[in-house]
């Protein structure tokens, strides 16, 4: 079975957005995995100290077939260092894994789907 890990900004984190909504797409596009015969699963990354063990924790977790890092982590320009942070987070903790990126919350099948 493929396993996919979703990197992504915790929708409760991010203000002027629906969250409650993202956070539905978000584990709308985990039961779509599943569907899919593909084991998922997804790390929301706070905006503190707290980021890099987050994201160390689940990409060593387990071998991931791919990683996709979602837009909400790699858009805003405020976020360059974390972005940057985390691809070479997935370099180092799952070298294994392709890195593919979404365009929105509703995407990460497809995104993922370009590597497996």
């Amino acid at each position: 079975m493929s396993s996919v890990l979703v990197l992504g900004i915790d929708p409760h984190l991010v203000p002027g957005i629906d969250a409650d909504a993202l956070r539905a797409a978000l584990d709308g596009e985990l039961a779509r995995f599943g569907a899919l015969g593909v084991d998922a699963s997804m790390a929301l990354i706070p905006f503190d100290e707290s980021a890099v063990p987050t994201m160390v924790a689940a990409l060593s977790g387990r071998p991931w077939d791919v990683v996709v890092v979602g837009g909400g982590l790699r858009k805003p320009e405020a976020l360059l260092a974390l972005f940057e942070q985390s691809v070479n987070l997935i370099r180092q903790h799952a070298p294994q894994a392709a890195i593919a990126f979404n365009t929105s919350g509703g995407d990460s099948v497809e995104a993922a789907q370009r590597w497996l």
